[in-house]
């Protein structure tokens, strides 16, 4: 038996019909609508730079488009196709040229250089109609692989009993208005906090930390990190890396907030009595924009109250770039340092006390991208100092800011 022969007969003894595997298919887009794409990258070129793309091999992009529109122009079914979109009437000057379509055959081109090697596009692979080699338009974005990741990454909670009545309590506390859902911040993650990501309540028990917030060379700052524990009220857990966590929560999920009077007791316990035993456990700070927008710097008693693991000096030496600090420098108006205490609940109590005069602004990051600082409030100084003053002695359960001064309730 022949060669062949004995391949058709390997082929043909397939009684489980493993060898039949049918042609995968394009579940996305038609070839149609790639067509489509594909030229209307060609029409998007020639409006910024008013003229068709050229076999430029010093721009591979450009060189792409050229051979993609050439195979356009010399297939009659396409320009079709194609024809009520030629806004810039590339294709249908070319219907007189192609005529009704010819089978010609020819010799092959002879290759001497470079360029008749990538001019010589027979099959197509510079200027399909497909996606685009650097299309990537099957690979995930950042947020969705690490949302994906962050549910593939669960495993059950082998002691799940132990924190079945945290989450039924905490559940109850915002039915009954006494915990709220806040959107998350990049500062709100902590350890000990509930928050919410696609609907499913957790805990974050614990953050063990394997990088220290700190600054490149070339002034990139560069995030603390390290790996954490979640618990789900569904009974699963997690070690996602703090960063993906902050990340995934701030595309989209809440934060659940603290009972008041539990961080008032907690602060009334611990805030006095600090000893040179105590350790810092980092900054409330309030700053002043220097913003030369005047939609900012026309804005009386606008400051921002935040907290800093760091030195509050060495936490806004890039203001400039980053949106929470509205992409503009800041000065430092006063920082306490915190003892004894999470000073995540301290940044929290000044928010809730001053949450109806929240600067509402959008800011645009130096990739076009939208953020909506929420540390932003227009008070006067006076009310953040007496505001700071009450969380430390325990009392600010009994006042409230009334839009001029900070009074009893």
């Amino acid at each position: 038996m022949d060669k062949d022969g004995v391949l058709q007969a390997i082929f043909d003894d397939d009684p489980l019909g493993l060898l039949k595997v049918k042609p995968k298919t394009n579940v996305n887009s038609t070839a149609d609508e790639r067509l489509l794409s594909s030229f209307e990258e060609i029409n998007a070129f020639i409006d910024k730079a008013g003229r068709v793309p050229e076999a430029n091999m010093a721009d591979i992009a450009e060189f792409q488009l050229a051979t993609r529109l050439n195979s356009l122009q010399s297939d009659l079914e396409k320009i079709n196709l194609l024809k009520h979109y030629d806004r810039h009437h590339i294709l249908l000057s070319a219907i007189d040229q192609v005529g009704e379509p010819q089978v010609e055959y020819s010799k092959p081109k002879e290759i001497n250089s470079l360029d008749d090697l990538l001019s010589d596009d027979s099959l197509g692979l510079l200027g399909s109609d497909d996606a685009s080699l650097f299309d990537f338009k099957h690979t995930q974005k950042v947020e969705e692989r690490e949302s994906a990741d962050f549910v593939a990454r669960r495993k059950p909670c082998r002691n799940f009993e132990k924190y079945e009545s945290l989450f039924k309590q905490v559940q109850e506390d915002l039915n009954s208005g006494k915990r709220k859902l806040v959107d998350f911040q990049q500062s709100s993650l902590e350890e000990g906090a509930f928050y919410v990501h696609n609907g499913v309540l957790f805990l974050l028990e614990s953050i063990i930390l394997t990088q220290k917030e700190h600054y490149k060379a070339d002034g990139t700052r560069v995030r603390e990190d390290g790996r954490t524990r979640c618990v789900f009220e569904n009974g699963t857990e997690s070690n996602m890396l703090k960063r993906s966590v902050e990340k995934i929560l701030y595309a989209n999920g809440k934060v659940v907030t603290h009972k008041e009077e539990d961080i008032n007791q907690d602060f009334s316990k611990h805030f006095n009595a600090v000893n040179e035993n105590d350790s810092s456990t980092g900054f409330i700070y309030v700053l002043k924009s220097l913003s030369e927008n005047d939609d900012i710097a026309n804005i009386d008693n606008l400051f921002k109250i935040g907290f800093s693991t760091t030195a509050v000096e060495e936490r806004i030496k890039n203001a400039e770039k980053e949106p929470t600090y509205l992409m503009a420098p800041v000065q430092i108006v006063c920082t306490w340092e915190c003892y004894n205490m999470n000073a995540h609940k301290f940044e929290q109590l000044i928010h809730n006390f001053f949450g109806k005069h929240c600067l509402e602004v959008d800011v645009f990051d130096t990739k076009g991208q939208r953020h909506t600082p929420r540390e932003w409030f227009i008070v006067p100084l006076s009310a953040i100092e007496k505001a700071v003053e009450l969380i430390m002695s325990g009392e600010v359960g009994d006042w409230c800011f009334d839009g001029s001064v900070v009074r009893k309730k």
